[in-house]
């Protein structure tokens, strides 16, 4: 499972040369659509039609996980508590990516440490 982070969010809507061979790189390997919890969309969007409007085109893309489960909430949790550090956030799509996903991020510090404690998530950098 192929989950993006705001990191991800931002870097594959810019859609110049790097962004697309990123998005056709991962639809060539089976890796498209990718998972977005909704939580991301707080750190991606403004409000603003003009300036949401690369971030909303790459979304209709991707499977937009619109709600989150206690269990995922609870786990985002005590990620955060084990790892101490990492926003909200960022521990909510760790927590997306269990077990064995891989988060496409552009802030792998902070996604790292909560991996850490993970069960076989994985960050790379986009």
């Amino acid at each position: 499972m192929l989950i993006l982070d705001s990191g991800g969010v931002s870097f594959l809507a810019k859609r110049d040369q790097d962004a697309v061979a990123a998005i056709r790189a991962l639809v060539r390997d089976g890796a498209w659509p990718p998972l977005v919890p909704s939580v991301v969309l707080v750190e991606t969007t403004t409000g603003r039609q003009h300036s949401d409007a690369a971030v909303n085109r790459l979304l209709k893309t991707c499977d937009v996980r619109e709600d989150l489960p206690a269990s995922v909430a609870r786990r985002a949790g005590e990620l955060r508590h084990l790892a101490q550090r990492g926003s909200a956030v960022d521990a909510v799509v760790v927590a997306s990516a269990e077990p064995g996903g891989v988060v496409l991020s552009g802030d792998i510090e902070d996604l790292g440490a909560l991996a850490s404690h993970s069960d076989a998530v994985r960050i790379e950098r986009i």
